[in-house]
């Protein structure tokens, strides 16, 4: 594999993770739900999905383990958001920090264990062709169903009655519980969605891109994965896109680093961060931007009786 190949490559493992939190947290926005905890659901799903492979020795069922812990904690957000009525913005962060907590509880007795390493599909003929038979046919199974994922979304969210009836939700809960619409039913779904692919996300981090487990291993990808749900004003296709761009600053700031450009190593780990920031302040100058996908019932609660 050449160097370009290789770079290529490892743009898109390092971008697969931000991808998959990202396009849960899209439809839980559409619904009208903002969850700031997908960075505490990412690392529940690293956790788990690395103890569950560790002990059973198989990938497949680390990545089971990673969905059901992350649907675990979506539901608990779900809980006490939509039938307690909390504070979104404040559930979320604490959603986060019980994660971040938990993790390393649970995680203690796994550090420096070896892993258990999903393996990547090999097509027969496809995945040796020039250029782009790895690139192409040689990814690891949770790209390929990222990217089946993003366009499912997509579809679902412009093609079908249910993809109306969720963002008719998230525009306005009053008038879709007034056309009979299940308000918090669909909500609960759209949360559980999110937190499984969030878990998804984390099983990536410790199952494929680095298979081993250490604390806080997301570092704060959750992070840009909310931004880029922003970045990305509700679209899927953009969001994809928006994806692998912070994924490539991620690894050119790396490979920078190991060319020993003369810059310093904090000022380019730090790239992904100042891209989102600087992504973040260009979406807020154009207000057509911000507000022409944004869910008007974001962040709002919603009592069917009031």
């Amino acid at each position: 594999m050449s160097a370009y190949e290789a770079i290529l490559f490892t743009i898109i493992t390092a971008s697969t993770p931000l991808l998959l939190a990202a396009i849960g947290e899209l439809v839980v926005e559409r619904s009208g739900v903002l969850n700031l905890g997908i960075e505490g659901m990412m690392v529940m799903g690293a956790v788990c999905g690395f103890a569950a492979a560790h002990v059973s020795g198989s990938a497949w069922l680390g990545v089971l383990a990673a969905v059901f812990a992350g649907v675990a904690m979506s539901l608990l957000f779900g809980v006490l958001t939509q039938t307690l009525i909390t504070n979104q913005v404040a559930t979320g962060l604490a959603i986060t920090l019980l994660g971040l907590g938990l993790s390393g509880l649970i995680g203690s007795d796994f550090v420096g264990l070896p892993g258990v390493k999903l393996a990547n599909v090999s097509i027969p003929w496809l995945s040796d062709l020039p250029y782009v038979g790895r690139l192409v046919f040689g990814q690891d199974p949770l790209v390929y169903i990222s990217i089946a994922l993003t366009a499912g979304v997509g579809y679902v969210l412009r093609r079908t009655r249910i993809g109306l009836i969720i963002r008719a939700v998230g525009q306005n809960h009053n008038s879709a519980h007034a056309l009979g619409y299940k308000v918090v039913a669909v909500r609960y779904a759209c949360i559980a969605f999110g937190g499984a692919t969030s878990g998804l996300a984390g099983a990536y981090l410790s199952l494929v891109y680095t298979p081993l487990w250490i604390e806080n291993m997301t570092a704060g990808r959750g992070w840009i994965a909310l931004a880029l749900v922003v970045f990305s004003t509700w679209l899927p296709g953009r969001l994809a896109a928006g994806a692998y761009l912070f994924g490539g600053v991620w690894i050119l700031g790396l490979y920078a680093q190991g060319m020993g450009v003369g810059i310093p190593s904090q000022l380019l780990s730090s790239l992904p961060y100042v891209a989102t920031i600087l992504a973040l302040v260009v979406i807020s100058t154009n207000r057509r931007l911000s507000v022409i996908n944004t869910p008007a019932s974001l962040g709002q609660g919603f009592v069917p009786d009031r």
